[in-house]
């Protein structure tokens, strides 16, 4: 026995069976681990006096932040406390657990489940609690939530039950209104939120497990050359009626580069290597990412104006920030090229069009638009096989015009292979 530190707790590997390795300096507390990896800081202890009285086992929490053999070994001093004063930590847990409502549990996730996600992953988390989960469940106690009512959400919001009413500015962050794809996220974020209460001991199951989220039509947009043409013209009337070279270049970029909208937008010029021809960045969807740089996306590079004291490559009107007008720029440019419902993310889906046409592998195709998984850039395969199938169009007619061929016709033979030696 020795006593629980980061390092120990970091080297116990899961086993056949359940691993508890036992702490040396608080009696009862320890580290379980699962055969399935999962670490969660313990507490045993018995509930009243005497050698008869009960074992009972209260998880404190799952191993990472907050929880850390530190915090949990307080947090089992503390209980240790309370078990002396003649308190029952399990059972005041249950009880708490009982009456604890899914909005309650969700204000908890949102301040200390959701530490590791990205602050447009929450802001998205925020706003599906907010329209969805919350005026089907929000009111319920966490313990009363079964697979049924799980299953009866999917279908709800996939018929727009719960969905907001639209914003008061159209184009500032609509909320979607339904939908197989809003359910499903729906679903995700509740999946989340009570994985994190089973984490924490409030539950002992999770009943989204083993729901299927409902099939997601993907809605995509690709360009034609024709409309890609008519972009160019209003990009370049955009700018040349208002003078700031900088949002028609964010367009040209997402479109020469297939990056995401919040890649461009907040580019700084220290990511920028035009020997190389890369960009570098620290971070994304997907983590640090490498776009390779084509000749047309080097030139808008290379024609913008950098400004003193602004590290951003899209500048912006107030010194040193990033441009922050591009929605209301965007609906004065798609509306002059005549194509009123383009999305900038769009242009991203043209990118991985006119690649995967082109007889791209998709393979590489994933690398530029930096998947991390190849199912993601599975959507375009069947824009990838349009040169195959070009191909064998050519070779049927070929075949075809052979086999039509009038009796008696010249014949040309095929070159002999060379005897070897």
């Amino acid at each position: 026995m020795q006593k629980l530190t980061k390092r120990v707790v970091d080297a116990t590997e899961p086993g056949v069976a359940t691993v508890i390795v036992w702490d040396a300096e608080v009696r009862g507390f320890g580290v379980r681990v699962t055969p399935a990896g999962a670490k969660s800081y313990i507490l045993n202890y018995h509930a009243g006096r005497g050698r008869n009285a009960p074992l009972r086992r209260i998880t404190i929490g799952k191993h990472g932040s907050p929880w850390t053999p530190e915090t949990a070994r307080r947090e089992a001093l503390r209980l240790r406390g309370e078990i002396a004063a003649g308190g029952n930590p399990a059972e005041t847990r249950n009880v708490a657990a009982r009456m604890m409502t899914v909005a309650a549990l969700c204000d908890l996730y949102l301040a200390e489940g959701a530490g590791h996600k990205k602050p447009a992953t929450l802001k998205a988390d925020r706003g599906r609690i907010r329209n969805h989960i919350l005026p089907l469940l929000g009111s319920r106690r966490i313990d009363q939530i079964a697979r049924v009512d799980v299953e009866r959400l999917v279908r709800d919001v996939t018929a727009g039950k719960t969905a907001a009413p639209a914003p008061k500015h159209p184009g500032r962050g609509r909320v979607a209104q339904g939908g197989s794809g809003t359910a499903g996220q729906a679903l995700a974020v509740l999946g989340a939120v009570l994985a994190f209460a089973v984490g924490r001991g409030l539950r002992d199951d999770n009943p989204v497990r083993g729901v299927r989220k409902p099939p997601i039509r993907k809605m995509e947009r690709f360009l034609s050359e024709a409309e890609i043409a008519r972009l160019g013209e209003a990009l370049d009337a955009e700018t040349a009626a208002s003078g700031d070279p900088y949002p028609a270049a964010a367009v040209k970029l997402l479109l020469f580069t297939g990056c995401r909208r919040s890649e461009v937008v907040g580019l700084r010029w220290e990511w920028v290597d035009f020997e190389r021809a890369m960009i570098f960045l620290p971070d994304s969807k997907t983590g640090a990412k490498p776009v390779y740089l084509n000749a047309p996306a080097l030139d808008v590079l290379a024609a913008l104006p950098r400004q003193d004291g602004n590290p951003h490559v899209i500048c912006g009107h107030r010194d040193g920030g990033a441009y922050v007008g591009m929605d209301k720029v965007w609906r004065r440019v798609r509306a002059a090229a005549g194509l009123p419902a383009l999305r900038l993310h769009d242009l991203r889906h043209s990118f991985a069009s006119l690649g995967a046409a082109g007889g791209g592998s998709l393979l590489v195709l994933g690398k530029l638009l930096g998947h991390r998984n190849a199912s993601t850039t599975e959507r375009y395969a069947h824009l990838s096989a349009d040169p195959m199938r070009q191909a064998a169009e050519a070779i049927g007619q070929r075949i075809k015009a052979a086999l039509g061929r009038e009796a008696g016709a010249e014949v040309v033979a095929l070159p002999a292979k060379r005897a070897a030696g």
